[in-house]
């Protein structure tokens, strides 16, 4: 596994749009930025970053200043704008072997997943699902976006589940305000395990699964011996639709070699026939660990997982520690 090396002071991060475009919400993504310039960062952004679209300009063009992030030598670290619905269309044109090259980390969260994915999956490149380029905008800077910095800057803490978390989803809220007590849930009682971690937005995850972008059978048998554990963020997939993508997953061979499966909580609820999300990771999973109603994903707060590393994982009276080891 390729382990890029981390932001240090005076380094610049490169930002693309390789899916949506942030023209709709200036002042946050430029409230965001200003955050990651008094980190001590430089930034230099593709021309599509700023795009007032759900499609931050055409495929081939966000494909390719994408990559040239990668083959800049004045870039140190990659991170996409924001999330979206299309970046699945620019995958035919990205030069995933000019990025293997030139290795550097690559954030982002929700659709960047199909880019993190393959990355690490198929070309041993770690990868950072946590943030996108516009998410420091919150003042003050909560505890999860300190942790993330720390993250992307080499040290890695322990991330311990949080107290309480928005039920609301923040992009709907007037400002963050944690309502709800947070209480992870588990299939056994307490866990304490380790494994190789990959994971990501299931929304985006289930549209992989058997094209030449699925790595995930050669990844988990390449990394057997770690074992590995599965985290997944549900932004909106219905308990039925998320049921048959555990299946699907499960039938194409994803998780063999599993030591623990994480499913954060779902930011937009659904089921057609009465099926809970509980009882979709029960009738999925009988025979492999899980934790569920996790702090990952779309929920505020959230933590930052880094596919392709070792998670040390520690759960016990519904409340967790994460800590990731690079090796």
């Amino acid at each position: 596994m390729i382990f890029p090396a981390f932001l240090q002071k005076n380094d610049t991060i490169g930002i693309s749009a390789p899916s949506a475009g942030v023209g709709r919400k200036l002042e946050d993504f430029d409230r965001s930025l200003l955050t990651l310039k008094k980190k001590g960062y430089r930034i230099k952004e593709t021309p599509s970053v700023r795009v007032n679209d759900m499609r931050g300009g055409d495929a081939k063009t966000r494909a390719a200043e994408l990559v040239s992030l990668f083959k800049d030598e004045d870039v140190n670290f990659v991170m996409a704008a924001a999330g979206g619905d299309f970046l699945f269309e620019i995958l035919p044109y990205v030069d995933f072997k000019a990025m293997q090259k030139n290795p550097k980390w690559l954030m982002g969260a929700s659709d960047p997943t199909g880019l993190l994915f393959p990355y690490t999956t198929k070309y041993d490149v770690a990868t950072i699902y946590g943030c996108n380029a516009g998410s420091y905008d919150i003042s003050p800077l909560p505890v999860f976006l300190k942790n993330n910095l720390k993250i992307i800057s080499g040290d890695l803490p322990v991330q311990k589940s949080f107290r309480k978390y928005m039920k609301t989803p923040g992009f709907l809220a007037e400002k963050i305000e944690y309502d709800t007590p947070v209480r992870w849930l588990g299939t056994v009682d307490s866990l304490h395990v380790q494994g190789r971690c990959i994971g990501g937005c299931i929304d985006v995850l289930k549209d992989v699964i058997g094209t030449k972008y699925d790595g995930a059978k050669d990844f988990v048998r390449r990394y057997k011996d770690d074992g590995i554990i599965w985290y997944f963020d549900n932004f909106s997939l219905g308990a039925e639709v998320f049921y048959r993508t555990l299946l699907q997953m499960r039938y194409a061979g994803w998780f063999e070699h599993a030591k623990a499966i994480l499913v954060g909580r779902v930011l937009f609820e659904s089921n057609d026939t009465g099926m809970n999300y509980e009882d979709a990771i029960q009738l999925a999973f009988p025979d492999i660990p899980v934790l569920y109603q996790a702090d990952i994903g779309h929920t505020i707060p959230s933590m930052t997982m880094i596919n392709g590393a070792i998670l040390d994982l520690e759960y016990k009276n519904h409340k967790s520690a994460l800590t990731f080891l690079l090796k």
